[in-house]
C-alpha cells in the first residue's frame, strides 16, 4: 500500500527543492529588465530602447532615422533657407544700419534681423549633421549652442513681428499717442524685453545634455534623443509654456493689431492694399512657418503619442522645423513692403541707378510733407501707413 505512494512523495519534495531557485530566477530577471527599462529613452517621439548597456533603435525607427527624407530633404531645405536667407538678411541690415534714419522703430527691424543672421550663422552645423546620416561629431557644447539658437530664433521672430504689428496699430488707430508709445525709449524698452525673454527660452536648452551615443545605429544623435523622464515632465512643461507664451498669446495680438488696421482704414475710406499685403506677409509666415513646428512640437512632447511607436511624429515634426528655419527668408521681404523707405535703400543699393536716386528722393519730399502736415506727430521707419491714410485724407 506504502509504495504507490513513495513517488508522489518524491516528485512533491522535488517540487519543493526547485521552486526557491525558480523564484530566485525570476526575480533576478526580472530586476535585471527593471534596470533596463528605467534606462530608456526617447528619439523625439521614438522610444529608444536601452537594452542593459546597448541604445538600440526598432527597425523601423532605424529606417526613419536615416530615411532619405531625413538625410537628404531636411538638409536641403536647410540649405536652401541659408542660401536664400543669409545674403538677403546681410543687405537688410546694412540698409538698416548704415542707409536709414535713426529713427525710434528701426530698432524693431535691426533685431529681427539679428535673429535670424543668429541662426543662419550656426546652420551650416545642422546642414552637416543632416548630411552626415544624423551623425553629430562637433561635441556637446556647440550641439547645445546650434540647438538653443534655433529655438530662440523661432521665438525671438514671433516676439519682433509680433512688435512691428503694435506698432503698426498705434500709428493707425491711435496716432495722437503715437509720440510716446513710439519714442526711442519705448522701442530700446521692448526690444530689451526681447531679448530677455529669448535668452531664458535658451537656458534650459544650454544647461541640458543635447547630444546622445547609440549603438544600433551607431551614431550620435543632436536633441534627437532625450531620457523618458526629462521628456515627460519637465520639456514638455517647457515647451507647453513657449507655445503659450512665444506662439499663442503673440498670434492673437498680430491678429488683433491687423484687424484693427484694416478696420480703420475701411472705416475711413483710405486705400488699404498695402496694409493688406503686410497682413497677409506677416500671417503667411506665422501659419506656414511657426504653426505646423509648434503645434507637433507639443504632440511628440506629450505622454499620448509616445505610447505607441507606430504614431510617431519623427518626420514630420523634423520637416516642420525645417520649414520654420524660411521665416529668415520672409522678414526682409516684410521690411520690403513695410518701409517705403527700406525699399528706395534697396534698390538704390542693389541697382545704383538714377531712377531709384529719383525714388528715394521722392519718397524723401512725401515724408517731409507728411512731416509738416501732421505737425506734432512723429514719424518713423514703418511710416507707410501713415503716409497713406494722411495722402488719402488730404485729397
Amino acid at each position: 500500500m506504502d509504495l504507490p505512494r513513495t513517488p508522489s512523495l518524491l516528485l512533491l519534495l522535488l517540487l519543493l527543492l526547485l521552486l526557491p531557485n525558480a523564484l530566485l530566477l525570476t526575480g533576478s530577471t526580472a530586476t535585471q529588465m527593471e534596470e533596463c527599462s528605467l534606462m530608456s529613452t526617447y528619439l523625439r517621439s521614438f522610444r529608444l530602447l536601452k537594452i542593459c548597456n546597448l541604445s538600440v533603435l526598432s527597425d523601423k525607427q532605424i529606417k526613419e532615422v536615416q530615411a532619405p527624407t531625413t538625410v537628404l530633404l531636411l538638409p536641403c531645405l536647410y540649405l536652401l533657407a541659408f542660401i536664400v536667407g543669409l545674403p538677403t538678411n546681410l543687405i537688410a541690415l546694412w540698409v538698416l544700419v548704415f542707409r536709414t534714419k535713426k529713427l525710434p522703430s528701426t530698432s524693431l527691424l535691426i533685431n529681427l534681423t539679428a535673429t535670424d543672421l543668429m541662426l543662419l550663422a550656426f546652420l551650416p552645423f545642422r546642414i552637416f549633421y543632416h548630411f552626415n546620416r544624423n551623425d553629430w561629431i562637433f561635441g556637446e557644447p556647440l550641439c547645445r549652442l546650434v540647438t538653443a539658437l534655433f529655438y530662440g530664433n523661432m521665438y525671438g521672430s514671433v516676439l519682433c513681428l509680433t512688435l512691428v504689428s503694435v506698432d503698426r496699430y498705434v500709428a493707425v488707430v491711435h496716432p495722437f499717442g503715437a509720440r510716446t508709445l513710439r519714442s526711442r525709449r519705448a522701442s530700446l524698452c521692448m526690444s530689451g524685453a526681447v531679448w530677455a525673454v529669448v535668452l531664458a527660452a535658451m537656458v534650459p536648452l544650454l544647461v541640458s545634455r543635447q547630444s546622445y551615443k547609440l549603438d544600433v545605429p551607431p551614431i550620435t544623435t543632436c536633441h534627437d534623443a532625450l531620457p523618458q523622464e526629462e521628456q515627460e515632465h519637465f520639456f514638455y512643461s517647457y515647451f507647453a509654456t513657449l507655445f503659450a507664451v512665444c506662439f499663442l498669446l503673440p498670434l492673437l495680438v498680430v491678429l488683433f493689431c491687423y484687424g484693427s488696421v484694416l478696420r480703420t482704414l475701411l472705416a475711413g475710406r483710405k486705400r488699404y492694399a498695402h496694409a493688406v499685403r503686410v497682413t497677409v506677409l506677416v500671417l503667411l509666415v506665422f501659419v506656414v512657418c511657426f504653426l505646423p513646428s509648434n503645434l507637433l512640437l507639443l504632440l511628440h512632447y506629450s505622454d499620448s503619442y509616445l505610447i505607441n511607436d507606430e504614431k510617431d511624429l519623427y518626420v514630420p515634426y523634423m520637416i516642420s522645423l525645417a520649414v520654420s528655419s524660411f521665416n529668415s527668408c520672409f522678414d526682409p521681404f516684410i521690411f520690403y513692403f513695410v518701409s517705403e523707405d527700406f525699399r528706395a535703400k534697396v534698390r538704390k543699393c542693389l541697382f545704383c541707378c538714377g531712377g531709384a536716386d529719383a525714388e528715394s528722393s521722392s519718397a524723401n519730399q512725401i515724408s517731409s510733407s507728411t512731416l509738416g502736415q501732421s505737425g506734432k506727430s512723429q514719424s518713423t521707419l514703418l511710416s507707410k501707413f501713415n503716409v497713406t491714410t494722411e495722402q488719402e485724407s488730404n485729397s
